[in-house]
């Protein structure tokens, strides 16, 4: 009878619970249940595009290059006595550069010149000679045979003579040579050697000289690159070559390509081009890392957006549009594109996209295909979002 009374009110409080609980759960389950309409349309900033016409162009990465590089080296071997020019200055095509120590070339000079002299008096001994023996063998005192000899021997003296005046042009050429002049104007780099060094003739480097204006820029192409602009180049194709250098400023005179190669480089897979710039200013030095655009003409009926609207998926590029659904609604909606590259800071978008079309640009991570959005300019503030009814 004890067991069956203690039982009893345990059920009745059991039974009291569970109502209370399932009671708990109804009015929760209730409370969850979403209002409704759905959910609320999702600010987003859109950009309505329109057609445009852009250059068919490419940037690629470069480096100057003097259009003359030359090496200055002595004719003549001697002593380096002085240096003439100032190092890293413009120097004139003839303007003297070094002096190679003169003393043994004037002395080859003056040694021609003896020489020289020397032989006219022996031209004039048988010229006076063979004048002697004529009247000789005018009375018959001599034979014709010695009359002969002498005549001979004038003309042996005169050709002598020639030979040591052409002695002499060499030895004041060579004493010419001992200063060393520029043989082109530009800009003379450093002295290899230094004061009281031998130099050797036509071997021995003393300096170089680099000429800047006009100056040249060296640069290559892929094969991606060349398909951009339409294959393979050649100067006639090419209508614009602008330089842009390291801090992004454009060089004010535009260029022209001066060489392009006949054929693709097997090894690196690339065409190699140089365009030549006027560089009155000296503003461009050798060996400085630029950009090259390349314009070869233009592309009609394209469109530009951001680059943060462009998405890649496992089937390519694709961007979001805002557009109305069956019920009229305004949803984000995948748009498969084809791009071109890249004008300025946008994409280039060849097909996927027509006039009037509201392409997403921002909250792409939250934005889902079919999913309600309010798309707005981006000079305007968002709409705000509806209330969820109670």
């Amino acid at each position: 009878m004890l067991i069956s009374q203690t039982i009893q009110p345990r059920r009745t409080l059991l039974v009291l619970a569970l109502g209370v609980i399932l009671s708990a759960c109804g009015k929760s389950s209730s409370e969850q249940t979403p209002a409704a309409g759905g959910m609320p349309a999702m600010p987003v900033t859109a950009q309505t595009v329109t057609a445009e016409t852009v250059p068919v162009q490419t940037e690629v990465v470069a480096q100057t290059e003097g259009a003359k590089q030359i090496e200055v080296r002595p004719r003549v071997g001697g002593i380096v006595l002085k240096r003439l020019y100032q190092e890293g200055e413009p120097v004139k095509a003839g303007q003297d550069m070094f002096l190679i120590d003169p003393m043994p070339f004037q002395l080859q000079v003056e040694q021609a010149r003896a020489l020289i002299a020397q032989q006219k008096a022996r031209i004039e001994q048988t010229a006076r000679e063979a004048q002697r023996l004529k009247g000789l063998l005018e009375t018959k005192s001599i034979s014709q045979r010695e009359y002969d000899n002498a005549v001979s021997d004038n003309s042996v003296a005169a050709a002598t003579l020639l030979q040591y005046q052409a002695q002499l042009r060499e030895a004041e050429l060579n004493l010419s040579y001992t200063h060393v002049k520029a043989p082109e104007s530009g800009i003379a780099g450093r002295f290899v050697l230094s004061e009281g060094a031998l130099a050797s003739a036509n071997t021995t480097l003393l300096s170089t000289i680099v000429q800047v204006s006009p100056i040249w820029v060296r640069f290559s192409l892929s094969e991606s690159d060349l398909l951009t602009l339409g294959g393979h180049l050649t100067p006639g194709r090419v209508q614009d070559v602008k330089l842009i250098l390291g801090d992004n400023s454009e060089y004010p005179q535009s260029g022209k390509i001066n060489f392009s190669a006949s054929q693709i480089d097997p090894a690196l897979g690339t065409q190699q081009l140089r365009a030549e710039f006027q560089n009155p200013d000296r503003a461009l030095l050798p060996g400085q890392f630029v950009r090259v655009r390349l314009v070869t003409g233009k592309r009609d009926g394209v469109f530009l957006i951001p680059q943060t609207a462009v998405l890649t998926g496992q089937q390519g590029k694709f961007i979001f549009v805002a557009e109305k659904d069956k019920e009229g609604k305004t949803v984000a909606a995948v748009r498969p594109i084809v791009a071109g590259g890249w004008f300025n800071d946008r994409w280039i978008v060849l097909d996927g996209l027509k006039a009037g079309d509201q392409v997403i640009v921002d909250n792409l991570i939250k934005v889902r295909p079919g999913a309600p959005v309010a798309p707005h300019a981006a000079d305007a503030a968002p709409a705000a979002a509806p209330a969820a009814k109670s």
